[in-house]
Parts: C-alpha cells; sequence; structure tokens
C-alpha cells in the first residue's frame, strides 16, 4: 500500500494496485459526496489520467477544471485539493515523489 495522509479506511477510492512507477487507483462516483473532501498529502504526487467521464479537479483558490484522459499533472506535497465527481469510475496512476 502506498504512503498518504489518512489511513486506508477513509480514502473514497474503490481500488487500488501496484502498476507501472506508482499505483492505480479507481474512484467510484456513487460514493457520498462527502468522502471527496478537501485535503493535502505529504509527498509530491505526478497524476495521469487513465479512464473516467466528467470528473474535476480543484486546488485550492482555483477554479476546478475537467479531467481527460491521457492529462497528467502534479499535486505538490501540503497544497490543498480535491475530486469532484463524475458520470463513472475514474481511474488514475499516481507516481508517489521523494521529497
Amino acid at each position: 500500500m502506498a504512503a498518504g495522509t489518512f489511513g486506508k479506511l477513509n480514502f473514497p477510492f474503490m481500488e487500488e494496485y501496484v502498476c507501472k512507477d506508482g499505483v492505480c487507483r479507481t474512484f467510484d462516483p456513487e460514493r457520498d459526496d462527502a468522502e471527496y473532501v478537501w485535503h493535502r498529502d505529504k509527498e509530491d504526487r505526478e497524476v495521469e489520467v487513465l479512464e473516467g467521464e466528467g470528473w474535476q479537479f480543484q486546488y485550492e483558490n482555483c477554479l476546478p477544471y475537467l479531467l481527460e484522459k491521457g492529462m497528467i499533472f502534479d499535486i505538490p506535497k501540503g497544497e490543498y485539493h480535491r475530486l469532484i465527481k463524475g458520470y463513472n469510475n475514474l481511474k488514475c496512476r499516481i507516481i508517489f515523489k521523494d521529497g
């Protein structure tokens, strides 16, 4: 299991497994909105969107933007952010960066 800010029971993803250079996570749009909370992580991350429609990502003090297949973006450690649910499962590859 990858390192994270919270214990696994508090994560909104429904599946996690090791994949190329990191972990792949699948997020479920059927989960309660309250599970997709503002949070920050203890390490820098690179995220690649593998599939999913209608999902958005938002950094603190910024407008949300639509996530699209093939998109790659970074999440700096300690920066507040959140996911906004889409229409179907969101699958992402996450690479945890060393400080």
